[in-house]
């Protein structure tokens, strides 16, 4: 089974767009726990534009009386990001290579070439007793840095997949591109695993493709903001997030 972890970014920045707390995270939080998801993930990005940093200790504290629920926080290594894991002391810190005038994610991290920076933040996340995620390309040479620079797990980003396998595409058009795009995601899986990493996974899944990429082996778990919130807006909380946890559960 893999966890469903639904980022709520999207909640924030509807949130911040009026200037008050409405639509409140933390409610929206104990909607999709009700529903019975696994996991609540935010990032907060350098310029707040969504979660914030309050949103961070305000729902530490919410989910410090859900033991099944785990508390991801994603985001750039600096001090003050890592000041903040280890006083909110979230279950898991994704470590993301964002550039602080970053639309959203889009690359991994250069292992190699951040080792400094890395080595540092991943030993500061062991003393806090918080598991590490670095957020990864499908690349064997990154995985195997990873590896040797000590994180727990590893987070794919999938857009490269998501973009073969969305229903904006003609998949009969793309086939041999998408068996090979899928192929190097599920062999950079079982490397992954092979060196006693956990894999996540994250960046534009939804119910259109999730199902297929969690044809994958031991994915730990999903996180999942943009797309679900979206597909909320079309159907509704309870059927989407049915959906999604039917999926994730076989």
């Amino acid at each position: 089974m893999t966890n469903l972890s639904i980022n709520l970014n999207k909640i924030a920045l509807l949130r911040n767009s009026r200037g008050r707390d409405y639509p409140n995270v933390v409610a929206y939080a104990n909607k999709f726990i009700d529903l019975g998801v696994q996991g609540i993930t935010i990032h907060p990005r350098q310029d707040q534009r969504h979660a914030k940093r309050s949103d961070a200790y305000d729902l530490g504290k919410l989910l410090k009386d859900f033991d099944q629920v785990e508390f991801n926080i994603e985001g750039y290594p600096a001090d003050d990001f890592l000041e903040l894991i280890e006083q909110t002391r979230p279950d898991q810190c994704t470590l993301v290579p964002d550039d602080a005038n970053q639309l959203t994610s889009d690359h991994g991290w250069d292992v190699a070439g951040s080792q400094e920076i890395l080595g540092s933040s991943l030993e500061r996340l062991k003393i806090a007793g918080v598991r590490s995620s670095l957020f990864l390309d499908p690349d064997p040479e990154q995985i195997k840095a990873a590896a040797a620079i000590g994180c727990d797990r590893i987070e794919f980003y999938t857009e490269q997949f998501a973009k073969i396998f969305n229903r904006a595409f003609n998949l009969a058009l793309h086939q041999e591109n998408a068996a090979e795009v899928f192929k190097n995601y599920k062999a950079a899986a079982a490397y992954a695993q092979s060196l006693g990493l956990g894999v996540n996974a994250g960046h534009d899944l939804d119910l259109n493709n999730l199902g297929r990429f969690l044809e994958i082996d031991g994915i730990l778990e999903v996180s999942i903001g943009h797309a679900l919130i979206i597909e909320c807006l079309d159907s509704g909380m309870q059927q989407v997030v049915n959906q999604y946890l039917q999926i994730c559960s076989k």
